[in-house]
């Protein structure tokens, strides 16, 4: 087991109650029938794509949406069964589901528990009732803390709370209310994302219509958060992640670090090597193709036959220079950056003979601190985006 290749895998299930404001995901309101048919179709292409992961090992699984826990709990299990009989999985791996306040139940959590799930992501956003109608979710926060104690309740000993900073009305003092009643509780981890307006979203085609923040006030409440979090022993380990000592979460490191992981169901995204794709978004297509004996054909060499040229989509080789890049935007996103040897380990190249006029200018600048490794400053923090941008050949 311990020559296999660290493997995470994503679950999308693309359901929720109602689709909210600002969501920009692959989600959508279904009928029974329809949820039936789609998981049907999920477990046949968990099944069938594992047939080309024999030298690979779970470690992490990330159930996400949409809204996960709008399924029955033996829909769950009927996946995380098919991945331990088709794959093979590390000793105890971290098991996220994302659920929405109001979708789970006593019966449901345990039934989790059962099935291996470890740790819960809870999709709270605001802890004002006005700022979570402004932002079409369906719970208020009285359900978040009953559904926070019932998973406590249940057994559940890792738990990331998601809060959003730059909700159209928000104020400095409602956010920090917001801080102060999710340090009551005392979650393992806390994802605190700013709003961002995505194109298609409700938000984005009535923007000219919302009380939106200024930059300036936007980047106030992500100092609150840093300050405020890491007073309560929250260290911050990525730009908008926060941990206790030995939560981080493994799943998203993969991420960021450019380690493999495979995309199951509608519109999931995979990377294996220095190739991506992606699922088809058309769910049609997709049920078609995998409630059908095979979809077949493969082609045969080894970078080919992880994507079938029916279901998946949008097959890319990185080239070198893309890698470095990625390399780059998504290490500078943790805390500690990155580190010069592993450029070099993974290049063979010394990161300076690449991107040393950057590096020097961002140094000089104020956005970065260079020594064994390339870290942003809190200031390179604030302008992130722009950092990043300038790793782009």
């Amino acid at each position: 087991m311990s020559n296999l290749i660290p493997l995470s895998v994503y679950i999308h299930i693309p359901f929720c109650i109602r689709k909210c404001l600002y969501c920009d995901f692959l989600s959508y309101p279904a009928s029974d029938n329809e949820k039936h048919s789609y998981i049907s179709a999920l477990v046949s292409e968990i099944e069938q794509q594992s047939r080309f992961y024999d030298s690979h090992s779970i470690i992490s699984v990330f159930i996400g949406g949409g809204t996960p826990s709008v399924l029955d709990a033996s829909a769950i299990e009927t996946i995380l069964c098919k991945l331990k009989t088709c794959f093979h999985i590390e000793n105890k791996p971290e098991i996220t589901i994302e659920v929405n306040p109001g979708t789970v139940t006593e019966e449901k959590l345990a039934s989790y528990l059962r099935s291996g799930i470890n740790r819960l992501s809870i999709g709270l956003q605001s802890a004002d009732d006005e700022e979570l109608k402004i932002l079409g979710r369906i719970h208020n926060y009285a359900a978040f803390c009953d559904t926070y104690e019932l998973a406590r309740k249940a057994g559940f000993k890792n738990i990331n709370v998601d809060l959003m900073s730059a909700i159209p009305g928000q104020t400095a003092d409602s956010y920090r209310a917001t801080l102060e009643k999710i340090l009551e509780y005392g979650p393992e981890h806390i994802s605190a994302y700013s709003l961002i307006l995505e194109e298609g979203t409700w938000f984005y085609e009535n923007r000219d219509k919302l009380e939106l923040l200024t930059e300036d006030e936007d980047r106030l409440l992500y100092e609150m958060t840093e300050k405020m979090l890491s007073a309560q022993g929250y260290h911050r380990y990525e730009i908008s992640n926060y941990a206790k000592n030995g939560y981080e979460c493994i799943h998203n490191k993969v991420y960021w670090q450019r380690g493999d992981y495979v995309g199951f169901g509608l519109g999931a995204a995979s990377m294996i090597g220095d190739v991506r794709w992606n699922n088809t978004h058309e769910i049609n297509k997709y049920q078609m193709l995998l409630n059908e004996d095979d979809i077949l054909p493969y082609e045969n060499n080894m970078l080919s036959n992880k994507c079938n040229t029916l279901l998946h989509e949008n097959k890319h080789c990185l080239s070198k220079e893309e890698q470095m890049e990625e390399f780059m935007f998504l290490g500078l996103r943790l805390i500690k950056g990155v580190k010069k040897d592993d450029f070099m380990e993974k290049f063979g190249v010394p990161i300076e003979d690449v991107y040393g006029e950057v590096i020097e200018k961002l140094q000089k600048d104020g956005l970065v601190t260079v020594d064994d490794s390339i870290r942003l400053t809190p200031y390179g923090i604030d302008i992130s985006n722009y950092v990043m941008a300038q790793f782009l050949f």
